[in-house]
């Protein structure tokens, strides 16, 4: 397997804003190369993946206004590549926030400290925000005094060493571990009732405060995990169709025995992304009359219909429902909520802070229409109804954490905390 030559980072146009070699096998224009070949392509035949007569590959992404590139000059491991460029932007995000031209052009003596420090040779090293901020401080562009000269040796042990992403030393008082399982449902719903899509994007969210260096064992209700052990289970199993672990977890133990096991980073992370593709029953329903009181008059009659079961609550629902463009001097009526028009998106907003498990509310909307039609009055009949939404202690898929064991040689007693979180992803609901 053979590594990268060179990483670009180049504007829009494709002018270089930062270049790094890291062998010399490529003469110092070669992205005119890349900006030449790319010309060649329209947007539906464009491809991430690059090679020219001379044997060269080029591989690339974009974000914002800025391309990430990276040649090379014999086949390489492109998944590795992509890898690493997308765990480069998602590290310049957290010293910039916003990855864009500017913060480049502004912040390029730390760019280049970055990439000197995660790639070696062509090869990716230390990718980890954890440890690289120990060494590359953004706080302030003032010199270093001398005791920032002091080498800090656990972080060194902490690159060198077989477990890269967490250090060595950790304390705390109180030894916790938090656990957020938060789920955002994808939904498009037919006039009728009837699911067209349906799709269930998951995080496991880990925020850990254990001293040490703990070993942790998460179990969860996979049904490729009964299916191994030959059990049957009365309990809801959840069979996912794509799913994605942090680094620290051991793979080989997963696919071998569906045990999820890992020595886990300090702070903040994203333990597992997954993505199922089920069809689930509608969690709220909208009904629409509409009626056309006369030419210059027009009302609507909403009722908003919650399918979860009554002992969950929605929290902040808001129902946006699309309006014609030219809609003024809007009257609403409500028992439940607020209602206000929103005129950027052409549409009303009614507004429920809480919204119980099988209940259903109306609410009634008038608007004025000028005697002079709108080119576009009708278009608001074929756009969707659209919800945001957010429902604790539930997981629209059945998820669940069967346990979470915690162990660490000094032998001390943490406290593991669970929570459920359901979240709108992209929730519609069409009118027609």
């Amino acid at each position: 397997m053979f590594g990268v030559s060179s990483i670009y980072i180049l504007d829009q146009k494709g002018r270089v804003l930062i270049t790094r070699s890291y062998r010399s096998d490529l003469p110092a224009n070669i992205h005119e190369n890349f900006n030449k070949k790319l010309l060649e392509f329209d947007e539906y035949t464009i491809k991430p993946v690059i090679m020219d007569k001379d044997g060269l590959t080029y591989l690339y992404i974009r974000h914002n206004n800025l391309i990430f590139l990276a040649i090379c000059v014999q086949n390489a491991n492109a998944l590795m590549i992509f890898s690493f460029l997308f765990r480069l932007v998602s590290v310049l995000k957290e010293y910039f926030v916003n990855v864009e031209e500017e913060s480049i052009r502004d912040n390029f003596v730390v760019v280049y400290e970055l990439l000197d420090e995660m790639m070696d040779n062509g090869y990716p090293q230390t990718t980890e925000y954890k440890i690289l901020k120990e060494f590359i401080k953004t706080e302030s562009f003032q010199l270093k005094d001398k005791k920032s000269e002091i080498v800090d040796f656990s972080m060194v042990t902490a690159v060198s060493n077989k477990i890269s992403y967490r250090g060595e030393g950790i304390k705390y008082k109180k030894n916790e571990v938090f656990l957020d399982v938060v789920e955002k449902l994808n939904m498009l719903i037919g006039s009728q009732g009837n699911v067209i899509k349906s799709e269930i994007i998951g995080q496991v969210l880990v925020k850990c405060m254990l001293s040490g260096m703990p070993e942790l064992k998460l179990g969860l209700n996979d049904k490729a995990f009964f299916e191994a052990q030959g059990r049957q289970t009365k309990a809801r199993s959840v069979e996912f169709d794509d799913i994605k672990f942090h680094q620290c977890v051991r793979l080989s133990k997963f696919e071998n025995e569906r045990v999820i096991s890992f020595i886990p980073p300090d702070g903040d992370f994203e333990l597992i992304s997954y993505r199922l593709d089920v069809r689930v029953k509608p969690l709220f329903s909208v009904d629409v009359i509409i009626e056309r009181k006369s030419a210059t008059k027009i009302e609507f009659l909403i009722k908003a219909k919650s399918n979860f079961k009554p002992k969950s609550t929605a929290n902040n629902v808001e129902i946006f429902v699309p309006v014609p463009d030219d809609a003024e001097q809007p009257q609403f009526r409500t028992a439940h909520g607020t209602v206000v028009y929103v005129p950027d998106k052409e549409a009303l907003c009614w507004s429920i802070k809480q919204f119980g498990g099988q209940r259903d509310f109306m609410m009634n909307a008038v608007f004025h229409l000028p005697s002079i039609v709108s080119p576009n009055r009708d278009k608001f009949s074929k756009m969707p109804i659209s919800l945001t939404f957010e429902i604790p202690y539930f997981t629209v898929s059945g998820f669940q954490v069967r346990y979470l064991k915690i162990q660490e040689k000094s032998g001390y007693h943490a406290l593991p905390w669970v929570r459920y979180i359901t979240q709108n992803g992209d929730y519609q609901i069409r009118m027609t």
